[in-house]
This record gives structure tokens, sequence and C-alpha cells, in this order.
């Protein structure tokens, strides 16, 4: 199984506006883009699907950028992924009367296991383990 590199920008995009969360003030696309090594032009077009889904706000003006619309811990990386990759693990042998029962049984369960994993991580704790892993190396 790959993720697409938009799924990776994504969870990039909404890994770096939770750093910024705290300041309560919107992040501009061209910081955000540079902070996590995603192409700014790129990042507009995820950035206006996550704001369709209401994982993030805009804000215009001199200001504006983009913000998180929930605290980090809101936000799972399903969501995120779903949001621009669709179903996390999809495969025709899901549905497909002619796969063996015991192959279909398989798919499901790494299916289950895929969206489970994803949906028990949310940003808030992908921060928390940032900031572990920045002490440990000043230690």
């Amino acid at each position: 199984m790959k993720l697409s590199v938009k799924s990776d920008y994504a969870v990039r995009a909404i890994f770096g506006l939770a750093r910024h969360h705290h300041e309560e003030e919107a992040c501009r696309v061209e910081i955000l883009a540079q902070e996590q090594a995603v192409p700014a032009n790129y990042l507009v077009q995820i950035l206006i699907e996550l704001k369709s889904a209401r994982i993030v706000q805009s804000l215009r003006g001199k200001d504006g950028g983009y913000r998180l619309a929930r605290p980090p811990g809101d936000i799972t990386l399903a969501e995120v992924l779903r949001c621009v990759h669709g179903q996390l693990f999809e495969s025709p042998a899901l549905t497909d009367p002619r796969c063996a029962p015991e192959l279909r049984a398989a798919w499901k369960h790494l299916q289950h296991a895929l969206t489970e994993t994803a949906e028990s991580l949310n940003f808030q704790q992908l921060l928390e383990a940032s900031v572990e892993r920045e002490k440990m190396y000043y230690i």
C-alpha cells in the first residue's frame, strides 16, 4: 500500500498548523510551505480541501492565512487522510464475490487495523512526541 504525496503534504500541513496553534493567529501559506518543505502552490490546493472538510479555517486580510479549525487533539490522522485520499484502505477484493472469503476476510482485517490505528493518532500526540524528541536531542 502506498499513500500519495498529497496525503503526505496534507499531514505535514496539519502538523505545521498544529505547531502554530498556541499562537491563535493565522499562518501564512508561504511560511507553512517553507517550514514543512511543501510546494506553496500545491499546499494552497490541499488547504482548500482541508477547509471544506472543516479541518482548517482561512482568514483574509493582511494578517490572513490558515489555522486549525479545532484543537490538535481533536484532529486525527485518519480524518486528514480521508479528506485528501478517501477511504484509507481500498481493495476491489473487498466487494468481489469471486475473491475467496478467506482473502476478503484478511483484507477487511487489514482495513480495520489501518483505520483503527489512524483514528487513534491525533496531532496533539504528534506534537508531544516532537517536543520529547527535541528534549532528547539536547541532552
